[in-house]
Parts: C-alpha cells; structure tokens; sequence
C-alpha cells in the first residue's frame, strides 16, 4: 500500500549560480548552470521515496522530453508514478538564481501543471494512500481540483502551501489547512498569511482547524504548535551552498518521522537533518540522504 501521495506541480528547475540577484536593468555573471527536477511536493515525495517510504504521485508533465524526464527521475526514485499524466503541451519550469550566500529567487512558468483536473486514474490512487501532500500551482483553478480530491479522500492531509498560495490570502486556504494533519511554513509564508508573528499565527491556523503546524526557520531550526503544546528544535549546522529545496527536504524529514509514529519532537529533528543535508548540494534533490543516513544522524 501506498503510505502518502503527493499533489503538485512538476518543474524542470534551471538553476543558475550567480556572482548576485540583481536589480532592474543590471547585467550579472552566471558562474554555472544546470537543469535539475523540480516542483515542491515532487520533491518532498522524492525525498521520502528515498528514505524507504512507499510513496506515488498526482500531477501533470507535457509531451515533450522535459516530461519524459521527469516522469523517468521520479521513477528511479521508486515514485509510483501512474498517477502522472503526460498531456499535450510544455512541461513546467522554474529559473532559479542563486547567489553565492545560498539564497535563491524563482521565476515559474506552470506549463501543462495548470491544467491538472479530477480523473478516475487519480481518484483511485488516492484512495490507496495514507496521507496526501499537497503543495501550490501557479493558476487560480487547480486549488478547486485539490479541494475535491480531498473531499473524496479519507487520507490525513499534509499541506505545504509556500508563497504562491499564501499570496491568495486565509480566506482562500483555510478550507484546505481546517482539514489538515499538518500545515508547513516559513517564518515568512506565516507573517504574510497571519499577518501575526509565527507563534501567534501558528496558534491561529490551530484554531482555524490544523492540528499540527510547524514553522521553518532557516539556521534556527523549527517551531512545532498543537492546540496543547509547543514545541522549539534548534537546526543542525550546515554548509549552505544552495537553499532550494530546503522546505520541501524539511517536509520529507518530519513527515518521514509522523509515518513512523515518532515524537513530534523527533519529527522536527529529522526535519532539520534532511533540510540541512539538502542545502548542501546545488538543486533540490541532489544532496537529499538515504535511509542509511538518517539512522546514522
């Protein structure tokens, strides 16, 4: 049986490393680039498939070898990946610029991930699955098709709705996070969404129904809430070569522990462990660890 599902885009990540992310009008250096899979909740699901979870995947990739090549990436991680449709069009894709500190920006173009709908091939897969992971689209409609995948799911709900969603505001999310098992944030996805500070707006999205909400927060680790407890995890000390991916690897990890019936507290270490293993690496993926590696942390 498949333990957890995700849903969400899938990108080919064009990642360039750049002397800095500059302004309007300037002309920067690029020190090197390649192209790498992409696409947060393929990444976080990727990353648990690669520490021995039985995982699949609901989403949508073009006709063109952009979509072969991811379908073959998640495929080598042993992703089931039958829920992934190839439609025609363009693969989506994201240009990343990452400067020498780390630090990224992201510019996505959705491709075919927009037009993602309900079909009985994915119903039937969610209907296998312990948990769904749920991660944003770039359009205003694909949310609708999450929300009724949910609605004819019996699966705990983990949500990562990153800064694409929080843009669209609480009002927009909190019938998806009022369903939630657990709901994963940035410090600044937090402030933005809450308009509080993370642990006042953590207490907040409990009340609006999550019951698990953890708050990322870079070198300092993570913030753990419930409607009983709270919880503080320092972060492991790391080498940052590349941040993207981090929130998706953090995901993987603390989900890897709650599909292990772990302690919350457990589950944001190996959160913070997987994170730092991942920033280590150029691309989401490459510096992701095995099983092994995570009984050795």
């Amino acid at each position: 049986m498949v333990e957890i599902i995700g849903i969400g885009a899938l990108n080919i990540d064009k990642l360039y490393l750049v002397e800095r992310i500059g302004a309007a009008g300037e002309e920067i250096g690029i020190d090197s680039a390649s192209e790498q899979p992409g696409g947060s909740a393929a990444n976080t699901i990727a990353a648990l498939a690669r520490l021995g979870i039985k995982t699949g995947f609901i989403g949508r990739v073009g006709d063109d070898a952009d979509g072969a090549y991811l379908r073959s990436e998640m495929a080598k991680e042993g992703v089931d990946i039958q829920g992934i449709e190839v439609a025609r069009g363009r693969t989506g894709s994201a240009i990343v610029l990452v400067d020498p500190g780390g630090e990224r920006s992201m510019y996505v173009h959705p491709g075919v991930n927009d037009a993602l709908s309900l079909t009985p091939e994915n119903l039937s897969c969610v209907k296998s699955a312990k948990y769904l992971h749920l991660s944003s689209f770039v359009g205003e409609t694909v949310i609708d098709v999450q929300r009724e995948i949910l609605d004819r799911s019996k699966a705990e709900i983990s949500f990562a709705p990153g800064m694409l969603y929080v843009r669209r505001g609480l009002d927009t999310l909190s019938g998806i996070i009022s369903k939630t098992r657990v709901v994963f944030l940035n410090r600044d996805e937090m402030e933005m969404l809450t308009g509080s500070g993370y642990r006042k707006g953590a207490g907040e999205l409990n009340e609006v129904g999550a019951e698990i909400v953890v708050v990322t927060l870079g070198g300092d680790g993570c913030y753990i809430r419930t409607p009983d407890a709270e919880v503080s995890i320092p972060g492991f000390s790391a080498r940052v070569v590349d941040t993207t991916g981090a929130g998706d690897a953090f995901c993987a990890g603390f989900l890897y522990g709650m599909l292990n019936d772990e302690p919350l507290g457990v589950c944001g270490r190996l959160g913070n462990f997987v994170a730092a293993k991942c920033i280590g690496a150029v691309g989401a993926r490459e510096g992701l660890p095995r099983k092994i590696e995570i009984a050795e942390g």
